[in-house]
C-alpha cells in the first residue's frame, strides 16, 4: 500500500471529477492520503473530505503565501479544528520568497506563530520552504522545531540542508521531482537519506512525474516516484512501499 503524505484534493483543478479520482484511489493501491490545507478555506474544505472518505486525513494550517491576511482570530480558529479525531498535523506552514508578497517578516510571524500552535496542540508540522532555505532553518532552530516533529515537504535543498532536518529528526517528503531529469539535487538527497526518513507525496494537482510532467497530479500516479527512489537506493519498489507506509504512520501519530 501506498501512503500519499500530502495532497490538494480539495483544489479546483479537480471540481469536475473529484469523487471519480478518489474513489479510484484505494483499489489502486493508495491506502491512505492527508489532504493539506492552504488557506482558511482550504482547511474548511479539507474537514470536509476527512469527512466523507475513511481513507483522507487532514493537516490544518496557513501556507506562507496566503499569511498576509492572518489574525490571531484565525489561529484560534484553527486551533479548535486540532482536536479532530482525522486531523493529523498543522500545515502547510512556513516561508516562500519566491514571491515577493506577502513582506518576508509577515510570513516568518505567521511562521513562528503557527510552529507554536502546533506545540501547543502536540500535532506534527508540514513545512513549506522556497528559496528560504536559511531563514526556514533558522526560525525552526530558534524554536526548536525538533521537539514538534514533522516533514519538511517537497524537499528543494541539497545534502547539506537534508543532513540538518535529517539531524533534527525530521522526514523529507519526496515526490515527482525525484524522476525528473534535471532533478539531480533531489536524487543525491534521496540517495544519500535513511529510507527511515523519506516519506512519498504528490502535491496535487502539481509536479506529476515523468511520464506525465505537466499534467494534473494524483496518487494515482505515486508508484513511478516509488520505482524512482527504487532504484535510487537499489531496493525493490516493494521495500520503499513498506517502509515509507510505516515512516508516514510513524510522522503522523497513526
Amino acid at each position: 500500500m501506498i501512503f500519499d503524505t500530502h495532497a490538494h484534493y480539495d483544489d479546483e483543478a479537480f471540481d469536475k471529477d473529484r469523487e471519480a479520482v478518489l474513489n479510484a484511489l484505494q483499489e489502486a493501491g493508495i491506502g491512505a492520503v492527508v489532504n493539506v490545507g492552504a488557506s482558511l478555506e482550504s482547511t474548511g474544505r479539507t474537514l470536509k473530505l476527512t469527512e466523507n472518505y475513511p481513507f483522507i486525513y487532514g493537516a490544518v494550517g496557513v501556507h506562507p503565501s496566503d499569511s498576509g491576511d492572518l489574525t490571531e482570530e484565525d489561529i484560534q480558529w484553527l486551533e479548535g479544528l486540532t482536536n479532530r479525531d482525522k486531523v493529523v498535523a498543522v500545515g502547510e506552514i512556513g516561508l516562500d520568497y519566491y514571491w515577493e508578497d506577502p513582506d518576508h517578516e509577515i510570513q516568518k510571524k505567521w511562521f513562528v506563530r503557527q510552529l507554536a500552535l502546533a506545540r501547543k496542540v502536540k500535532l506534527p508540522v508540514i513545512i513549506h520552504s522556497r528559496d528560504a532555505a536559511k531563514d526556514t532553518l533558522d526560525i525552526m532552530k530558534a524554536e526548536h522545531s525538533q521537539e514538534i516533529g514533522g516533514v519538511i515537504h517537497c524537499f528543494s535543498y541539497g545534502k547539506e540542508m537534508a543532513r540538518e532536518y535529517l539531524d533534527m529528526g525530521f522526514f523529507l517528503g519526496i515526490g515527482g521531482v525525484v524522476t525528473f531529469q534535471n532533478g539531480k539535487k533531489l536524487k543525491e538527497v534521496v540517495e544519500y537519506a535513511p529510507l527511515e526518513q523519506l516519506v512519498l507525496e504528490t502535491d496535487c494537482p502539481y509536479l506529476a512525474p515523468v511520464p506525465n510532467r505537466g499534467k494534473r497530479n494524483s496518487s494515482l500516479n505515486l508508484p513511478y516516484v516509488v520505482e524512482g527512489i527504487a532504484a535510487l537506493k537499489g531496493i525493490t519498489p516493494q521495500q520503499v512501499m513498506e517502509v515509507t507506509w510505516e515512516n508516514a504512520k510513524r510522522l503522523y501519530r497513526l
